[in-house]
């Protein structure tokens, strides 16, 4: 066996120096292995720790010339490895012929790896046990078409896997490896993904977890963890939700009762050590996530109540940063048939027709839209293949930017939502994934935009006359059908939320009726009609150093207000300014979007341009 040094190494701040010849991990010394004794080998370890990734760039790299095709087991359907199909021979007569998938004869060698086989239905189980205890499929050789080595990775653990190999005429077969992430090359990829930062403390502090904590922070989440901390973001946010719950890092109990959450503690000492903030929340975070995940190539998580705009605030941004609309699917409608169907080809395999969204050589971004609600298991499995590996039965997909999956929680306002659940392999796929909040997506201004003053009314009943849990009832998507029964003249209360037997959501509109009707509310428009008696009733209340019930509404007024409204009476907003009490005003620059703050400071300089 010969021994391979790391080609193509590049210095970075965590490993200066090249690694010395023969430095290889567990796993990549076994795949050497294996490959000289033309044996299959078996790959047992937990989700997350680089046992896909450590072949997917070793054997290239330590085998030039040798391509690696990985079968995604758990995304296949029987049809996708082999059909049989009515073939007309030399002779003019039909026949039918057993068909193989194109991956299976690249012209080259080619070593199989088997992913998540364990997770594959029992017809594709009976087509994998043939290629790895044989090394054919069907009437096919494959080492006759170029196959060199057969490997399977799985994970043991009884969350992530429905079945076990138990046949002992199977498993006579195999060499098999169990290994952790300290088996595989994880810390050099991830060191090579960040070159500039001195990971070395990082690596330190994750060693120094107790098991059950290393499981929870796999590899692959440390690397989502480092990732937003270059970006700037919250570090919590590279930490799956599982189930629709954030992952917390906490360890159990002796008795199995929930320890100490560590999340805070752990995370702020991984972005010390990474020399990087651990912000507790930024400012306009769903469209500087949207971005980022373009510009990285990032597979993005967003879950959010219904009707908050996550769907419309992603379009909008994915237009913007690539210049077309998303290419976009909504799982409860999206059958396997609407991405790819398999389909004999010239070459006598089996070739797989994309639709046609998915074949441009453009930049895309996929958005999946109600993630949790897939139509059926199938096609949720090709859409695991996609987010997982970006590729579609094997081909990769041209263009792709980066891919935003879009859901709702399993709970909403104490009701149980029709969602499915998730095992942390499947919810640590997305670099980020992040809670939407409705005050997070600027829909506000859109209903201005779109409806005008009646949406102003609206929205200043909305942020001034209900409480926070009827906010919650009264979404964004609610609130546009409040307006537009307003204009058709219908009644209110059939835009509310209907619960069944006669019941809509426990939402008073009497003081919607009253604003709507045009009578006396004070909003904006008001404050600049009447500038001199506010400004008067404002100094007066300037004598107190807390101010008055006056200063408390024109700052609940400035608060509540769209950017749009305040740039539009900019100079009555800096005309009252001066006599808010400072302790408001400050709120003014604090946590806000950017386009916000833009505002504030044009209003802040006029002030001080007018004390002048």
């Amino acid at each position: 066996m010969t021994t391979t040094t790391v080609a193509e190494w590049k210095p970075n701040a965590t490993y200066p120096d090249p690694p010395e010849a023969g430095d290889r991990s567990r796993l990549e010394r076994f795949i050497d292995a294996m490959l000289a004794m033309g044996q299959t080998g078996q790959v047992f370890g937990e989700h997350g720790i680089g046992k896909t990734s450590t072949f997917l760039s070793y054997i290239p790299r330590a085998h030039p010339g040798t391509e690696v095709v990985l079968v995604p087991a758990a995304n296949l359907t029987p049809d996708d490895l082999l059909v049989n199909a009515p073939v007309r021979g030399d002779r003019g007569e039909l026949a039918l012929q057993q068909l193989i998938m194109r991956q299976l004869r690249p012209g080259r060698p080619f070593v199989l790896l088997i992913d998540d086989s364990l997770q594959a239905g029992d017809t594709i189980q009976s087509q994998l046990m043939q290629v790895a205890c044989n090394w054919t499929l069907g009437e096919h050789d494959l080492r006759e078409l170029g196959c060199v080595g057969v490997f399977l990775t799985d994970n043991e653990s009884v969350a992530e896997t429905s079945a076990r190999r138990t046949d002992l005429a199977v498993l006579d077969r195999m060499v098999t490896l169990r290994i952790t992430a300290n088996d595989t090359a994880w810390r050099r990829h991830l060191a090579s993904r960040h070159p500039d930062r001195d990971l070395t403390e990082v690596f330190r502090i994750w060693a120094g977890l107790g098991p059950y904590l290393r499981h929870l922070l796999s590899p692959r989440t440390l690397e989502h963890v480092l990732a937003c901390a270059r970006e700037g973001f919250p570090l919590r946010w590279g930490l799956p939700l599982l189930n629709g719950a954030r992952v917390a890092l906490a360890e159990p109990g002796a008795d199995g009762s929930p320890g100490a959450d560590r999340t805070d503690e752990i995370l702020d000492r991984i972005a010390a050590a990474a020399g990087a903030a651990n912000p507790g929340r930024i400012a306009d975070p769903v469209r500087r996530i949207l971005r980022a995940a373009v510009r990285n190539r990032w597979a993005v998580l967003l879950q959010g109540p219904p009707g908050c705009g996550k769907t419309e605030i992603t379009k909008q941004v994915v237009a913007e940063e690539i210049g077309r609309p998303p290419v976009y699917f909504s799982l409860p409608v999206t059958n396997v048939e609407d991405l790819c169907v398999p389909i004999p080809s010239a070459d006598g395999t089996l070739d797989v027709l994309m639709t046609r969204s998915l074949l441009s050589p453009d930049p895309k971004v996929l958005v999946w839209d109600e993630y949790n609600r897939p139509k059926d298991k199938s096609t949720f499995a090709k859409l695991m293949e996609v987010t997982q590996e970006w590729s579609l039965a094997g081909r990769p997909i041209p263009g792709l930017r980066a891919q935003v999956a879009l859901q709702n929680p399993p709970y909403h306002l104490g009701r149980r939502l029709l969602v499915s659940s998730n095992n942390v392999a499947q919810a640590s796929r997305f670099t980020v994934s992040y809670e939407v909040r409705p005050d997070d997506i600027p829909a506000n201004q859109w209903l201005i935009d779109t409806y005008g003053q009646t949406a102003e009314v609206v929205l200043e009943w909305w942020k001034n006359d209900i409480d926070d849990e009827g906010r919650e009832w009264v979404t964004k998507r609610t609130l546009e059908r409040l307006i537009k029964l307003h204009h058709v003249g219908e009644p209110l209360e059939t835009g509310l939320i209907y619960l069944g037997e006669g019941e809509y959501a426990p939402i008073p509109l009497a003081g919607l009726r009253h604003r709507l009707s045009g009578r006396r509310a004070v909003g904006i428009r008001d404050l600049a009609a009447e500038a001199d008696d506010w400004e008067a009733r404002l100094a007066a209340a300037g004598r107190h150093d807390e101010g008055t019930g006056d200063s408390d509404t024109v700052h609940q007024i400035f608060a509540n207000a769209e950017v749009s409204q305040l740039r539009e009476h900019l100079e009555v907003v800096a005309r009252l300014l001066p006599h808010l009490p400072p302790k408001l005003r400050a709120t003014y620059l604090v946590g806000q979007p950017e386009d916000k703050q833009r505002l504030w400071v044009d209003a802040f300089a006029m002030m001080a341009a007018r004390a002048d």
